[in-house]
């Protein structure tokens, strides 16, 4: 015999949710706190009434066990039977089929039943999946910020990649269409041109590839029917159609005595309350069952609150480096834009940049420019050499154009010119790009009487 110690990583409860919690814009968070507070008895939401201050002890306990056997709970208490598997058996329920990845993974998962630490992994895995179902974030990087072995999460991986849909967890699209290949047992050419020639099959070369594998140019032609019937984008199809909302701030920016400040716009106020009088009757019970019930409702409610304050704090975060980096945008206008990466915020927070995409995710910003997304304030360079962003180079040439001669309009050497005199030195040839990015004609078609017409008080986001 012989003993061992061990040291291991677990993914907390709080880590999933703040993982789930951050990526929410402000609608988003307030829905989901609207139904767990249907859910759980012990949320108070300022809308709901408040809590009983007194009630029976028999009438209590059977309004408890009426809650419990009629709790949908949110996602990360669920248990799945076999036939919510099938998202066509939600049709005509309340669930229709409104269907998303996330859930539909999760419920695969626990129909295979792991032991408790791989599924929280393959749970976590599962929500650093991108829109597609890629996972682009390498699992090394993963590993280093969660302080979770290298191994364990490949063994994570390795049971994400045998879920439906086929080619979900891939790093990139070679092997999400070998994922799907694999599954359907092809180990033809069409496998061997997914792992190693997808370049040159995009630009068609089809000879070179039949000469690489050395096999006939037919066999690479039915190759690519057959690669032509996979889903490149095998998570898309759980995307909820677009939905019409009016964005609300989660942001605010001031400038007070010459400095800027960024402060949230729900205040300090935590989205929630745990409620005093259920914690109270808690304690105070001598029912086994009501401490149990209640004791799981408290813990869950005070996760979700955790992770509701953590997501505010990493926004606040990035949103304050945004400010700092974009100071020119909120003293001069767009033109001031500066060009900003995400890697570039995440490098000065010592955060992963897939945590800083989650924090500005549907995320909006109130400034004396108006209401804009956080998103907007990134932007690549324009290609000169002075700084100038792309945005910046645009919103300047959008000006420019607007004030022009419509006898004499500019060609696209002279708004060179003109922006070169403004500060904003790029090509003739970035130019033309940008014009035409912005739906504008060349200077014979700004002519006045001719049929174009422009919208010369559009301003487009890069």
């Amino acid at each position: 015999m012989e003993l061992q110690q061990t040291q291991t990583q677990k993914l907390s409860q709080r880590q999933l949710l703040s993982v789930e919690l951050l990526k929410l814009g402000s609608m988003e968070l307030e829905s989901y706190v609207r139904e767990l507070a249907q859910e759980n008895p012990v949320v108070e939401v300022e809308e709901f009434p408040p809590a009983p201050q007194a009630e029976g002890g028999d009438e209590l306990l059977s309004r408890l066990n009426w809650l419990e056997d009629n709790d949908s709970q949110n996602w990360f208490y669920q248990r799945f039977s076999d036939e919510e598997l099938d998202p066509l058996g939600r049709v005509g329920t309340g669930g229709g089929l409104e269907e998303t990845l996330v859930s539909f993974l999760s419920r695969q998962l626990g129909r295979l039943k792991p032991e408790e630490d791989a599924r929280r992994l393959v749970e976590y895995l599962i929500r650093c999946l991108d829109d597609d179902g890629y996972l682009r974030i390498p699992l090394e990087e993963l590993s280093l910020q969660g302080g979770i072995p290298l191994a364990r999460l490949e063994e994570a991986l390795a049971l994400l990649k045998t879920l439906e849909p086929a080619g979900v967890g891939a790093a990139d699209l070679s092997q999400c269409l070998e994922l799907q290949l694999e599954r359907i047992g092809e180990a033809g050419p069409a496998l061997a041109i997914v792992r190693d020639h997808l370049d040159l099959l995009a630009r068609r070369r089809y000879r070179a590839i039949a000469s690489r594998l050395g096999i006939a140019v037919d066999q690479v032609e039915e190759a690519l029917r057959t690669i032509r019937e996979l889903d490149p984008r095998p998570g898309s199809v759980f995307q909820r159609a677009e939905q019409v909302h009016y964005p609300q701030p989660d942001l605010v920016v001031e400038e007070r005595e010459g400095c800027l400040t960024v402060r949230s716009a729900r205040g300090e106020r935590p989205p929630f309350r745990v409620s005093q009088y259920y914690r109270k009757l808690m304690s105070q019970s001598e029912d086994k069952e009501v401490r149990g019930y209640l004791a799981e409702k408290l813990r869950q409610a005070e996760n979700v609150l955790w992770a509701a304050q953590q997501r505010e704090g990493t926004l606040l975060r990035c949103a304050r480096v945004i400010v700092e980096r974009q100071s020119g945008f909120f003293r001069s206008g767009p033109e001031g834009l500066a060009p900003l990466r995400m890697a570039e915020v995440a490098q000065a927070l010592d955060l992963h940049e897939s945590t800083v995409s989650r924090a500005v995710r549907e995320k909006y910003i109130q400034c004396p420019q108006g209401l804009l997304p956080l998103s907007y304030f990134f932007s690549r360079p324009a290609g000169g050499e002075d700084g100038t962003s792309a945005a910046a180079a645009k919103n300047l040439l959008l000006r420019l154009i607007g004030g022009e001669d419509r006898e004499k309009p500019l060609s696209d050497e002279g708004l060179r010119k003109a922006m070169a005199r403004e500060g904003c030195a790029i090509s003739r040839r970035t130019v033309a790009k940008y014009r035409e990015e912005l739906g504008i004609p060349a200077a014979a078609g700004r002519r006045a009487g001719r049929p174009e017409k422009t919208n010369y008080s559009r301003i487009q986001n890069c």
